[in-house]
């Protein structure tokens, strides 16, 4: 069954037979590699957290609105599509959808804000590079070893979320000195299943951050007409205004806007392949420049997008109030546990020659409600 997946994938794509792991594993005939790496993110403690920490609204504040858990599975469904039309390795592609934010800390990016200021004399705090420490030391479900024990292509893919890392200095302080070896090439181009999911987590928090903000009323559509793109999309969808609810309506623009985004990234990068001469896995790991991208016209609109929402939501007073809110939250519980970390941690869990970094894996482990309430207990 793997042999004949394996023909059918395309060259550019990761093989469904993984180079291995950093502690040998017998196989299984049940999945491939990627589908155990998938599987074990969905059953993490972690990812379960996810549910109840902030994407933009602080998980309190409404049902419906996304958290970092829908979101991720919103990034997923995305990326399964592109890595299907490409003949990738789908696996690999919802794996690394999936995981990508785990490290995030509660209250979204201001949490991580707070954090990183209360760490900066210590190696700071990534969520991406928390991700990192989650997957290989923090998760404990297996008698063999720590953490989750991932193919080491699913790392590199996690590792270049954001591309070629040029200087390991932050990496070495926060995972261990030289912890990957030469194990993965810091300095290449990720895998396409890499890139698709990293663009797949720009079209996902776009898109539904728009759908969030417009149900909050903290914008109205009209106050989008002036992005292009959106302006012809949304003029064809307010004729039906009479017929249709406000919500539906909402929920068709913002599937045009994903269906635009796609269609672009897949004509992009077949021009990408084409143009650049990308005929094997190789030339993707020694491509200059990302394949899997956003032409120009829909790169100034992802760029008009953000800065939108970055004015009118996530800079709006209302959010503010809570981002402000959860960054004095961290910002306590920081200095209460660091004066006294026996009385909140079992200290022998974590990593005892760094204290610090320990607390600052407890906080950062922590979901929005149990973050508000061990803040109430020590104010």
């Amino acid at each position: 069954m793997q042999k004949k997946s394996i023909q059918l994938l395309s060259k550019l794509a990761v093989p469904l037979l993984s180079k291995g792991r950093f502690y040998k594993e017998k196989k299984t005939s049940l999945r491939t590699d990627f589908q155990r790496d998938r599987d074990r993110i969905i059953h993490s403690t972690a990812f379960r957290r996810l549910k109840h920490k902030t994407q933009v609204f602080v998980n309190t504040s409404g049902d419906h609105f996304r958290t970092r858990i829908t979101h991720s599975l919103e990034v997923a469904q995305i990326a399964r599509t592109l890595s299907k039309f490409f003949n990738l390795n789908e696996d690999l592609c919802e794996t690394l959808s999936l995981a990508h934010d785990l490290g995030h800390t509660p209250f979204g990016h201001a949490g991580e804000e707070a954090l990183n200021n209360c760490m900066k004399k210590f190696g700071g705090f990534d969520h991406n590079i928390q991700t990192l420490r989650i997957i290989l030391f923090l998760e404990n479900r297996y008698y063999e070893f720590k953490g989750l024990n991932l193919t080491f292509e699913t790392l590199d893919g996690l590792l270049k979320h954001n591309g070629p890392i040029k200087s390991k200095k932050k990496y070495n302080k926060i995972l261990g000195k030289n912890y990957f070896k030469n194990k993965i090439n810091f300095t290449s181009r990720p895998s396409l299943e890499a890139q698709i999911a990293t663009i797949s987590d720009d079209i996902a928090y776009n898109s539904h951050d728009l759908e969030d903000g417009l149900k909050s009323n903290l914008f109205k559509l009209k106050d989008l007409e002036n992005i292009p793109i959106l302006k012809n999309i949304i003029l064809k969808h307010k004729k039906k205004i009479k017929n249709y609810s406000t919500d539906l309506i909402i929920r068709q623009i913002i599937r045009d806007i994903i269906n635009e985004m796609v269609r672009d990234i897949i004509s992009t990068t077949q021009k990408n392949i084409k143009n650049n001469k990308i005929k094997t896995l190789n030339d993707v790991y020694n491509s200059k420049y990302p394949i899997v991208c956003f032409s120009r016209k829909m790169k100034l609109f992802d760029k008009k997008i953000k800065s939108f929402l970055r004015k009118e939501m996530y800079y709006h007073k209302n959010v503010k109030i809570n981002t402000n809110q959860g960054k004095k939250i961290i910002s306590k519980l920081f200095k209460s546990i660091k004066e006294n970390p026996k009385r909140y941690i079992n200290v022998s869990k974590y990593d005892n020659s760094n204290i610090l970094r320990s607390i600052c894996d407890f906080i950062a482990g922590m979901t929005d409600r149990y973050a508000i309430n061990l803040y109430k207990k020590i104010k």
